[in-house]
């Protein structure tokens, strides 16, 4: 499986200058915050490709202009074909305004997954805006990254995690890292495309969890 991950700056190449042979082997797109909902709709529109998002500190427009065809996965647990993906979007607050917590409201977000994950058998994807506190992160408040994503990583061992929030241009970029978990972290910043093996998830509908096997094999979601 092919996953086309995007934060923070829309890529020129897939907006201003696309062409189809650039998205043709991707089978799902998914952002982490802070981009032009235009250029998420456009992505749709052009590719008819399924586009997951959690919500940046910047994407308060969203609330007014959301992001048609896409589809929000902030405090849910999405299944695509098997692989199933966690969204907790947001950055450390730095001042009073939307989509920003502070250490004790995350890890508060996160407690209210905590029967979810268990019904799912845990994820596989961690989708957020922010990194987890050590890994890419930067020391000022507004990029500092969340503890409780460690926590949550160490808890639950997923295979990968995207995140954005902090750009190449700020000095100690590094795309790729890995958790002391074994979770492989990639930074999304402009556009990269992450290959997720059939191994490194379960298949669909056979997590082992038996309550929600019979849920999405019944409903079909995340199927296609």
């Amino acid at each position: 499986m092919k996953i086309l991950v995007l934060a923070d700056v829309e890529n020129r190449g897939l907006w201003d200058f696309y062409e189809k042979s650039k998205t043709e082997d991707i089978d799902l797109i998914i952002s982490c915050g802070d981009l032009n909902p235009d250029y998420l709709q456009f992505l749709v529109t052009m590719t008819s490709l399924p586009l997951l998002y959690v919500r940046g500190n910047h994407d308060k427009k969203y609330d007014h202009n959301p992001p048609l065809g896409c589809i929000p996965i902030d405090d849910t647990i999405y299944n695509f074909r098997g692989l199933r993906i966690l969204g907790l979007g947001g950055s450390m607050r730095y001042h009073d305004g939307t989509d920003m917590y502070t250490e004790s409201e995350m890890r508060h977000r996160i407690s209210k997954l905590r029967k979810r994950m268990m019904m799912t058998g845990g994820f596989d994807l961690l989708v957020t805006h922010a990194p987890a506190a050590g890994y890419g992160d930067m020391e000022d408040l507004p990029h500092r990254g969340f503890q409780c994503f460690n926590t949550l990583i160490e808890k639950w061992r997923p295979k990968y995690m995207v995140h954005g929030h902090v750009h190449k241009e700020y000095g100690h970029f590094v795309r790729s890292r890995t958790h002391e978990t074994g979770c492989s972290i990639i930074n999304a910043y402009d556009a990269y495309v992450l290959e997720v093996s059939d191994d490194e998830h379960p298949p669909y509908g056979k997590t082992g969890s038996p309550l929600y096997d019979m849920y999405i094999s019944i409903t079909g979601k995340g199927r296609q």
